[in-house]
């Protein structure tokens, strides 16, 4: 044997190796067979390039756990079994993607992969499908410092609660995931609680671009928050809050770096009236809007911030955080922000939407502009006739933008 216990063995990326000598010095009696496969080799096409097929199917070897004898039960990951994938998942340099399917998976168990998974250096894919997890800790495997970028969750069983956390993952006025792009959340329970949740943490999330709720239980409520988070929409007391202390954390951090020895209780809030005019794009109310002197005192404090920025020519990198975006607008007492256009594929297909709900879609759809927006809108097989005039106009613009 190549070490006498679990902790000293050394894994050498062999993973026939690996599993074998892992799983016997953890004393496992029934040991699963482990073997790798090349992907199967496409079929060839009439009139296909035999000499390309040949170069598809000599393609690096994904990994396939497979049972030696036909068994009516699923092969399920034990304790034991997880302490072995997690070991030799370091191992696993080329490894890019990750499957578990009714695999059995417990909380502990997904915590102690997420730990697992930042190590590894190109593994972006992870499937957790068919695996309920009571304290619903799917959201951690898209925390702020998550690498992956494609997520797959679908049949958990996820609730309203689990959408919650999951929401709060994709963003808070605080923090987003910047690094997925695709999420799966078919086939769960989400209902209207669930939705409205995962559209809050649309609001701020500018990395995402598919989304499925398919097969769900998302009503016209939960509908209707996902709708309006695709075109502008007025921030929230707490948003516009936030907003106020980034831009004075902006300030300040500016002002220090310009003058460095000057004290930070003396650094200069307000900008000369004489530079107002060297501004980049400030913050404006539209016309015919009307103020209350504590609003107006508020938005002027604000711009005076965004003034004093330019003021001292900081040179300003690109903004993370959408709060910051400096297309917001004022109007009618309200901070308006630039609606989510970063999202091109919602997938709402066999769900509990009504006829009610297809007016706001409709509305977001042709507000979206040149800038971004959706390209894909599933939303058959809910609760309207397929032939309903509003649903039709959908259909036809998502053809015009394909």
């Amino acid at each position: 044997m190549p070490a006498q216990t679990f902790d000293e063995y050394q894994c050498s990326g062999h993973v026939e190796v690996d599993f074998h000598w892992l799983c016997t010095l953890l004393d496992m009696k029934d040991i699963p067979a482990v073997s790798t496969k090349p992907p199967s080799s496409p079929t060839e096409t009439e009139g296909g390039d035999k000499e390309d097929s040949q170069l598809e199917s000599n393609a690096e070897p994904c990994l396939q756990v497979e049972l030696e004898e036909e068994d009516p039960l699923r092969w399920k990951v034990d304790e034991r079994i997880a302490r072995v994938l997690q070991k030799m998942l370091l191992s696993l340099s080329k490894l890019q993607s990750l499957h578990f399917w009714q695999a059995g998976l417990t909380d502990p168990m997904v915590i102690s992969l997420v730990n697992t998974i930042s190590l590894c250096s190109n593994l972006r894919d992870v499937t957790l499908e068919g695996n309920h997890l009571p304290e619903q800790s799917y959201h951690l495997l898209l925390c702020e410092d998550s690498v992956l970028t494609h997520l797959s969750l679908r049949n958990n069983r996820i609730g309203d609660e689990g959408a919650r956390l999951i929401g709060s993952a994709l963003s808070t006025t605080r923090s987003a995931n910047k690094n997925l792009v695709s999420l799966n959340l078919a086939f769960n329970a989400i209902g209207d609680a669930g939705a409205t949740h995962i559209a809050q943490g649309l609001r701020l999330n500018r990395a995402l671009l598919v989304l499925s709720l398919s097969n769900n239980q998302i009503g016209d409520s939960g509908a209707a928050h996902l709708a309006e988070i695709l075109v502008e929409f007025p921030l929230t007391h707490e948003e516009v809050v936030d907003r106020r202390k980034m831009l004075l954390e902006r300030t300040q951090t500016s002002s220090l770096r310009v003058d460095g020895e000057q004290p930070a209780d003396q650094l200069p809030l307000v900008a000369s009236s004489s530079s107002l005019s060297k501004g980049k794009k400030k913050v404006s109310q539209s016309k015919g809007a009307k103020q209350s002197g504590k609003e107006k005192q508020l938005a002027a404090q604000e711009d005076k911030s965004n003034t004093a920025l330019n003021e001292q020519q900081v040179e300003c990198e690109e903004v993370e955080n959408p709060l910051l975006d400096q297309s917001v607008q004022h109007r009618d007492g309200e901070i308006i922000l630039p609606g989510n256009t970063t999202l091109s594929s919602l997938n709402l297909a066999g769900n509990r939407i009504t006829e009610k709900s297809l007016p706001l879609f409709l509305k977001s759809l042709e507000k979206q502009g040149e800038g971004g927006g959706l390209l894909r809108l599933c939303l058959q097989r809910n609760r309207f006739p397929a032939d309903c005039e509003c649903y039709v106009k959908i259909k036809e613009l998502m053809t015009l933008t394909a």
